[in-house]
């Protein structure tokens, strides 16, 4: 019976476990989000409210790329002028993921469907779906992307991941309201992710 006393990393490997992880807490986040208006007034969530009212179309394939390099662009021109005006602005930290480059084959798989699968799916459902459509219907349109975008930054907790992310977050915010769908946004969020996934796996490819 000695496995009742075991932690749960030492049932699963570390990237099943950091896997299970992301999970559970993507689907709590969500669950909490959509299951309290709806305890408290009633009010039940739509696909519109979320902005998964179609599928992916051309337009949000078209887009994704298009909004990919220009968030690039802002993002660095922001960064360099932070940096340049902030002493000691911790812009070449590394985020820590949760999982380690160096993995078995499984652990790379695990650690793909986690950081460029369900995060970016899960993120957008309910930053850029639930949390700024609900905000619009209260405040302007750049309020609201302001407001999703500043929150999307703080839960990364860490300054030069929050920068840029703030500002992914602002794109996102108006591929949302240029679509009406998360669909593009969660394009440009999986192909950020991925460039990063392969550069975090390979970091001497570069």
């Amino acid at each position: 019976m000695t496995w009742l006393h075991q932690s749960p990393e030492q049932f699963f490997s570390p990237a099943a476990y950091q896997t299970l992880t992301a999970a559970l807490v993507y689907v709590l986040a969500l669950v909490i989000a959509l299951g309290v208006p709806f305890l408290v007034r009633r009010h039940k969530t739509t696909l519109s409210d979320v902005g998964l009212t179609r599928l992916v179309s051309w337009t949000d394939i078209g887009l994704a790329p298009l909004a990919f390099i220009a968030y690039i662009l802002v993002a660095q021109i922001v960064l360099a002028t932070i940096i340049a005006v902030v002493p000691g602005f911790p812009a070449d930290e590394v985020q820590d993921v949760g999982f380690s480059p160096y993995g078995s084959q499984i652990d790379t798989i695990l650690a793909f469907m986690t950081l460029v699968v369900i995060a970016p799916l899960a993120e957008e459902v309910l930053f850029r779906g639930y949390l700024y459509g609900k905000l619009k219907a209260y405040v302007p349109g750049l309020a609201a992307a302001i407001v999703t975008s500043a929150l999307f930054g703080l839960v990364h907790l860490q300054w030069n991941v929050a920068v840029d992310v703030f500002i992914l977050s602002m794109f996102l915010c108006g591929l949302r309201s240029l679509t009406g769908s998360i669909w593009a946004g969660v394009l440009v969020h999986m192909l950020k992710n991925a460039i990063a996934y392969y550069l975090f796996m390979n970091p001497i490819g570069f």
